[in-house]
């Protein structure tokens, strides 16, 4: 009964050391200049294994990032269903932080996913591709939010809607973090956090209204 046990704990931590050696040697010798036989290599497996795992080198790429966004998903459909749309998904992307953390840290370090991170965005190829997977989690929210709200995510605009702003302030504090001072996992949370606060004030049809001084702290 605990072959099966030991079998898996060794598939994921040959998938963990070949996520390590892709995305450290992504990030250190280039995404472009890196081969699926050199990660394999180093992790002294055969070609034939990586791809039992990855179906690409750039599946590899977002291994980390796809295992965020599972933990996210998971989480918003799992919120109560009497939270408001702007409020279950501040609530799920705050919670999954909470869960992910020690998930993320035990395949990679933070300083290496920060790292990848910032790799994907200044490399042309993997910046197109995670442009791509940008709109089709934005998509896959909307129906989310339109099940939740019992919506049709077609006829009604709200839930994309919502979901592109929520989705800007996470692209907005995501660049924030990774030029910050503060690069922990308990940063990008608090400021993500504090970032989402502000969504629904920065909609509101007058900012300076709601100083409470008409205005004079901008110099009105």
């Amino acid at each position: 009964m605990t072959l099966p046990g030991l079998r898996e704990r060794k598939k994921q931590r040959t998938r963990d050391a070949l996520i390590r050696e892709a995305l450290e040697r992504f990030t250190t010798h280039g995404y472009e200049r890196t081969t699926v036989d050199e990660i394999a290599d180093a992790v002294e497996v055969s070609q034939r294994t990586f791809f039992r795992y990855f179906a690409s080198k750039e599946d590899v790429a977002f291994a980390v990032q796809h295992m965020v966004e599972e933990r996210f998903v998971h989480t918003l459909r799992h919120r109560p269903p009497g939270e408001a749309p702007l409020d279950a998904m501040r609530n799920a992307v705050l919670g999954a932080w909470d869960t992910i953390g020690d998930a993320i840290v035990e395949v990679v370090p933070v300083e290496l996913y920060l790292r990848s991170f910032q790799m994907i965005e200044s490399t042309p190829a993997l910046l197109a591709v995670h442009l791509r997977r940008s709109t089709e989690m934005e998509e896959t929210i909307a129906r989310i939010i339109a099940e939740r709200e019992d919506l049709d995510v077609d006829a009604d605009p709200r839930p994309r809607i919502a979901v592109a702003a929520f989705s800007g302030v996470m692209r907005v504090t995501g660049r924030l973090w990774g030029r910050g001072p503060d690069q922990s996992l308990e940063a990008i949370r608090a400021l993500t956090g504090e970032y989402l606060d502000q969504l629904a004030p920065a909609l509101a049809p007058r900012w300076r209204d709601q100083d409470g001084d008409g205005g004079r702290a901008h110099g009105g």
